[in-house]
């Protein structure tokens, strides 16, 4: 019995230094020579405090450039966007509550959601049913 509790463990230790020896990465540093410094990191390295005022922060939307030769959009009045904008952020129903609800009398929008989503979750079941076969 000893005997047989002893190969196996020996067979986990070693099981363990071979994934932790091919687990292991190691990355190339630029320029082939490691960097000579205090472990961790030093102040240069720190992300620096924003340089921009607080009036150029409310004004722009600061990082939205994707251009080379471009400049940061101008924040805009809120009638100046268009209505579909607004209505982005509001919740939809979930399928379980659309099903709850009587199908005939759903708002075309909400319709053809329940139909999305049925559909997806009946694609999903014949998926999963599928793969256990």
């Amino acid at each position: 019995m000893a005997m047989s509790c002893s190969r196996l463990l020996r067979r986990i230790i070693i099981t363990k230094e071979t994934v932790g020896v091919v687990g292991r990465r190691s990355f190339a540093m630029a320029g082939g020579k490691a960097k000579k410094g205090p472990k961790g990191g030093s102040a240069a390295d720190a992300p620096k405090a924003s340089t921009l005022s607080k009036e150029v922060k409310s004004t722009t939307v600061v990082g939205a450039n994707i251009l080379k030769d471009g400049t940061d959009p101008k924040i805009m009045a809120d009638s100046d966007y268009p209505d579909w904008l607004w209505h982005l952020i509001d919740k939809r129903p979930p399928l379980s509550e659309l099903r709850r609800k009587n199908v005939e009398t759903l708002p075309y929008e909400d319709l053809r959601r329940f139909v999305k989503l049925d559909n997806r979750a009946r694609i999903k079941e014949n998926n999963s049913i599928k793969a256990k076969n």
